[in-house]
C-alpha cells in the first residue's frame, strides 16, 4: 500500500508541474499580441480493486486545453498593418513568402504585420500574410477554397505602375434644337440624280465636316502614357448625329489602323423623350475598338495595342448621351486605367481589401485578406509563432471573405490583446503550487513508512 500511495504522490508532482508550466506560459505571454490563455486539466487514475473493503490509490495526471475561441480585447494602433479578426476566424499566413519555396500555411490571430526590406508584409513570429489578388476587373480568384491560389502581400512592387485603360463612359447633353449639318441636307435644287451627301467615318476626324459639339477624355496606355481622345458629334437628321473618336496627336497612332487619328465612327440615334436608342446607334463596331500605336523611330519604347470600350449609354436610359432642348454639354466621364506614381502607404478595409496608396493621390486596390473558419477553433493545434494548424478534431477550414459565412470583419488599425488574465493566472499558480507541496507530503509520508517497514 505504501507504494501505491508513493506512486500517487509522484503522479500529482508530474500532473502540478504541468500545470504549473502551462500557467508560466500564460503569465509570460500577457502582452504577447493574439496570445489565447491554456488551461490544465486535471484527470484521475484510478485501479480497479476486486474487493469493495480495500481502497488502491490510483493518482492524477494532467492535461491542457487552449481556449482558442476566447476573443481578446481589440485595442487601437495608428500603424495601418496592424490588423485583428473582429469576430470569428483567423488570418492566412506562410512560412515563406512564394509558392516556388518551402512553407506551410499556417493561421493565426497575430495581426501586428510590418513591411520587410523586400516590401512583404510579416508579423513578429515571421509568418507572411497571403490574400487573394484582385485582377484588373475586379475579380477574385475562382477556387477560393485552394491555398495556392493566396499571394503574399506585397505593394511595394507596385511604383510606377500603369494600368492600360479598358472602358470610357461619358454622359452628355447634346442640344436638341441644332440644325442638321448643310454638308448632309439635301438643298433641294441639285440636279436630278446627284447623290446626296452622306457622312462617312473620319469626316469629323479629318475636318470635312465641323462638330457641332466636341467632348474629350484622356486614356492611358499599358506604360502609363496618356493619349487624349476626342468624340466629336454633329447632327445629320432627325434624332440622329453622326460621331467620331480620334486621337489629338494621330501621329501616335498607326496610321493604317487610323487614318488621321480615327479611332470609331458612326451614328448616335435618340428616341422621341432624348434618350439614347441603342438598337439603331452604330456609334462602335461590334466588338470595342483597339487602338493600335505607331512604332516611332524617335520613340525609346512603345505601349502594347489595347482595346477600349466606349460606352454612351443604356438604351432607353439617361445615364449616358441624352439629347435635350438644353445647352450641349458634357456632365461627366469615367475612364479607368491610370499611370499611377510611388508607393507612399497601405490602406486596409473592414472588408479586407488592401490597396496601395500613391503619390499622386491614386488608390489601386490589389487584394483581399481571407477569413478562415474552422467548425472547431479548439480543437486547433498549436504551432511555432502563435499560429494554429488543423487537425482532426478542429476539421478543415473554410476560407470566406470578412464579414461573410460565419467569419469576422477585419478590424485594422487595432491588434488583439491577450486573453490572459493576470489576476486569475496568480490565484491559479498559488492552488497549483499547494496542491504540488501537498504531493510531496505525500511521497515524504509514504516514505516515512516504509522506512518502518524496513526496520521490522
Amino acid at each position: 500500500m505504501a507504494f501505491a500511495a508513493l506512486a500517487a504522490g509522484v503522479s500529482g508532482l508530474q500532473a502540478f508541474t504541468q500545470g504549473v508550466g502551462v500557467i508560466a506560459d500564460n503569465i509570460t505571454n500577457v502582452n504577447t499580441i493574439g496570445f489565447k490563455e491554456s488551461r490544465a486539466r486535471f484527470s484521475t487514475l484510478v485501479t480497479e480493486t476486486s474487493s469493495g473493503s480495500a481502497y488502491s490509490p490510483g493518482g492524477v495526471r494532467a492535461f491542457s486545453e487552449t481556449l482558442v475561441s476566447k476573443e481578446g480585447l481589440l485595442q487601437p494602433s495608428e500603424k495601418a498593418t496592424d490588423l485583428a479578426v473582429d469576430g470569428s476566424g483567423f488570418f492566412v499566413v506562410k512560412q515563406a513568402p512564394s509558392a516556388e519555396e518551402d512553407g506551410e500555411f499556417v493561421f493565426t490571430r497575430a495581426g501586428g504585420f510590418t513591411q520587410d526590406s523586400e516590401g512583404f508584409l510579416k508579423n513578429t513570429a515571421g509568418l507572411f500574410l497571403m490574400g487573394w489578388p484582385i485582377a484588373s476587373d475586379g475579380s477574385l480568384p475562382i477556387s477560393k477554397q485552394d491555398l495556392g491560389e493566396l499571394r503574399p502581400i506585397n505593394i511595394s512592387d507596385l511604383n510606377g505602375l500603369a494600368q492600360a485603360t479598358t472602358d470610357v463612359s461619358i454622359r452628355a447633353n447634346i442640344q436638341a434644337t441644332t440644325p442638321i449639318n448643310p454638308l448632309y441636307v439635301d438643298p433641294g435644287n441639285l440636279p436630278a440624280g446627284t447623290a446626296v451627301p452622306v457622312f462617312e467615318p473620319g469626316d469629323l476626324a479629318d475636318g470635312t465636316a465641323v462638330a457641332d459639339f466636341e467632348t474629350e477624355v484622356n486614356v492611358f496606355d499599358s506604360q502609363g502614357g496618356s493619349h487624349r481622345v476626342i468624340i466629336a458629334l454633329t447632327k445629320i437628321g432627325t434624332n440622329t448625329w453622326a460621331v467620331d473618336g480620334y486621337a489629338d496627336n494621330p501621329i501616335e497612332l498607326d496610321p493604317t489602323e487610323h487614318p488621321d487619328g480615327l479611332i470609331f465612327s458612326g451614328e448616335l440615334v435618340f428616341n422621341g423623350d432624348g434618350t439614347i436608342d441603342q438598337t439603331n446607334s452604330t456609334y462602335v463596331p461590334s466588338s470595342s475598338p483597339e487602338i493600335f500605336y505607331n512604332a516611332l523611330p524617335t520613340a525609346p519604347n512603345q505601349p502594347l495595342d489595347q482595346v477600349v470600350n466606349f460606352d454612351f449609354g443604356t438604351d432607353g436610359q439617361r445615364n449616358g448621351f441624352t439629347q435635350y432642348g438644353s445647352v450641349s454639354t458634357t456632365i461627366s466621364s469615367s475612364v479607368n486605367g491610370d499611370s499611377f506614381g510611388n508607393v507612399t502607404g497601405v490602406s486596409i478595409s473592414t472588408e479586407g481589401d488592401v490597396s496601395a496608396l500613391f503619390d499622386n493621390s491614386l488608390t489601386l486596390t490589389v487584394f483581399r485578406l481571407p477569413i478562415a473558419t474552422f467548425p472547431n477553433d479548439n480543437g486547433l493545434s498549436r504551432r511555432q509563432g502563435n499560429a494554429y494548424s488543423a487537425s482532426d478534431l478542429s476539421g478543415s477550414f473554410n476560407l470566406v471573405e470578412a464579414g461573410t459565412g460565419g467569419g469576422g470583419k477585419i478590424a485594422p488599425n487595432s491588434l488583439e490583446l491577450s486573453t490572459v488574465d493576470l489576476a486569475n493566472e496568480f490565484a491559479e499558480l498559488i492552488k497549483t503550487q499547494r496542491a504540488f507541496s501537498a504531493s510531496t507530503r505525500i511521497i515524504t509520508t509514504s516514505d516515512e513508512i516504509l522506512e518502518e517497514l524496513t526496520r521490522l
